[in-house]
């Protein structure tokens, strides 16, 4: 996360992690909403750097992180077995 600053990327990550949350119909709570946002962030961060993409600055942030929080909740979906 860019340009956002720490308050910024807790924002993002909770911010992220709901986004997640709704989009693959889970429910949990905020804490484990900024947990998904942030771990999502890195694994969305490290995703677009091997595609060649750059991102800077709170909206193409907040974007990756999300895309890199469903990423993280599909996997372990799968992982639990519940896709």
């Amino acid at each position: 996360m860019n340009g956002v600053g720490i308050i910024g990327a807790i924002i993002i990550g909770i911010v992220a992690g709901w986004i997640a949350e709704q989009v693959t119909g889970r429910r949990h709570g905020l804490l484990m909403n900024l947990i998904v946002g942030l771990v999502g962030a890195f694994l969305g961060a490290f995703l677009a750097g091997v595609l060649g993409f750059t991102f800077a600055g709170f909206w193409s942030s907040l974007v990756v992180s999300t895309l890199g929080a469903i990423l993280l909740l599909a996997l372990f979906g799968l992982v639990r077995g519940r896709a």
